[in-house]
């Protein structure tokens, strides 16, 4: 049996603070594809060079009241960072709350708009601790 990792698939209430929310984290739209029978939009992003590995946005044009307020069910994506503090510091700056702050220098968390959960972890070794970050509190769930 041979098997292929195509995309992973996440349900999006506003497409648009989306969109921004993965920009934020470095992804380009690679795809989108508009089915106005279906009424809906499939954007794909994923992080420049890397275009195999893509993030589905699926927005249903009338609304999804079907999705669940809290979508822990999912489990998360997870990204590799040249350098977790720079990142975290920068997703700061654009608004983006550091749900699991980088305390160990290695490993951060924040949600999207639709709460999916995104984890950021150092590329290499752990990066040593350092403030403000190592003394940061937890905000909300991540």
């Amino acid at each position: 049996m041979t098997i292929r990792y195509l995309h992973t698939m996440v349900r999006v209430k506003n497409l648009e603070e989306s969109i921004a929310f993965y920009e934020a984290l470095g992804l380009t739209e690679t795809r989108r594809i508009d089915n106005d029978e279906g009424r809906f939009t499939l954007l794909f992003m994923a992080p420049p060079g890397q275009e195999e590995c893509p993030v589905e946005l699926t927005y249903n044009w009338d609304g999804d009241d079907g999705l669940p307020s809290d979508s822990r069910h999912f489990g998360h994506l997870a990204y590799e960072v040249d350098d977790i503090y720079e990142t975290c510091a920068d997703l700061q700056s654009k608004g983006i709350v550091i749900n699991r702050p980088p305390r160990d220098g290695r490993m951060a968390f924040v949600r999207s708009p639709d709460n999916i959960s995104v984890e950021l972890l150092q590329k290499g070794a752990a990066q040593e601790p350092k403030e403000p970050w190592a003394s940061m509190e937890n905000t909300g769930h991540w």
